[in-house]
């Protein structure tokens, strides 16, 4: 009897919390409610930390270099296009980069906003394929919790993003990720194609240098709405996690870069290259994994 009334409670809350979502998202993939996303995140971390590991174990690893030139650059092509289209429906087409705040109309206009932001919500599953990945080619050192953990959150989060602020200024910061992504998945693509592609890969030094400045950017963006007297922006808890987020992932990636441009100059080259290795593992995309398919 307790655990029913519970169960109604519980249930109650979430009829009232979903009242407020956006109705034109509501049957779209993985849409209906959390429940679906909730558990292929699960089954990805189950995976990715305990099944895959022990299934590969007394399994030779993987070669995956011909998938991941395919997989690599189809992401590069995915980003190219929702950059478009963050452009096109809002980005470039009347956003003031200050406060914008979501439009729930029907217009053609707003329901590409919407369509897109689903689409960076779906592409975050796509890229949890990286970690799977590192899974079967035995790259197990690569699986950190940072990694997993921002493989995880981003679509779940992303959930909530699409079923309540499907545009506006909340999205600012998914631009820029699929400019960062298309750059950064070039890199990959290129490194997967083994070392005669070597010497296109010069700019790799600038790869956490771009990171920052996103993250910069992001954070700089996002601090608008506490400065701004009026700006009704409809859900505001979604500025602070943006703004979290931003935060803790400039910090993260500034302690990297302290790691392995200043701290690790100090250290002979083979040391260089371990520090860099141990600092960049999981982290770009996220993580700074420069070499991940190296």
């Amino acid at each position: 009897m307790e655990f029913g009334s519970i169960k109604s409670t519980v249930g109650l809350i979430y009829d009232e919390f979903m009242q407020n979502a956006d109705t034109r998202t509501e049957n779209w993939l993985l849409m209906s409610s959390p429940l679906p996303q909730t558990i292929i995140i699960a089954a990805y971390i189950y995976f990715v930390t305990s099944l895959g590991p022990r299934i590969m174990e007394n399994r030779k690893a993987f070669d995956l270099k011909g998938v991941l030139v395919v997989y690599n650059f189809s992401v590069v092509a995915l980003s190219l296009y929702m950059c478009y289209e963050f452009v096109m429906s809002g980005w470039g087409t009347g956003y003031s980069f200050r406060c914008d705040l979501v439009d729930y109309s029907d217009s053609p206009q707003a329901v590409r906003m919407a369509a897109t932001c689903w689409l960076y919500y779906f592409s975050k599953f796509i890229e949890m394929l990286d970690t799977i990945f590192f899974v079967l080619r035995k790259k197990n050192s690569q699986v950190t919790f940072l990694h997993v953990y921002h493989h995880s959150i981003m679509p779940f989060t992303w959930w909530f993003g699409v079923r309540f602020a499907a545009g506006g200024l909340g999205t600012f910061h998914a631009l820029l990720n699929c400019v960062v992504h298309v750059i950064m998945y070039t890199y990959y693509g290129l490194t997967a194609m083994g070392p005669k592609y070597q010497k296109y890969l010069w700019w790799k030094k600038y790869l956490t240098t771009i990171q920052l400045i996103q993250f910069v950017m992001v954070t700089s963006h996002i601090s608008q709405y506490f400065f701004i007297k009026d700006c009704p922006y409809q859900f505001p808890i979604f500025i602070y996690i943006i703004g979290l987020y931003g935060l803790i992932f400039l910090f993260l990636f500034l302690n990297f870069w302290y790691h392995a441009y200043t701290k690790g100059k100090r250290l002979p080259k083979v040391l260089q290259a371990q520090t860099w290795s141990h600092h960049t593992n999981g982290v770009m995309n996220g993580n700074a994994n420069h070499d991940k398919d190296e």
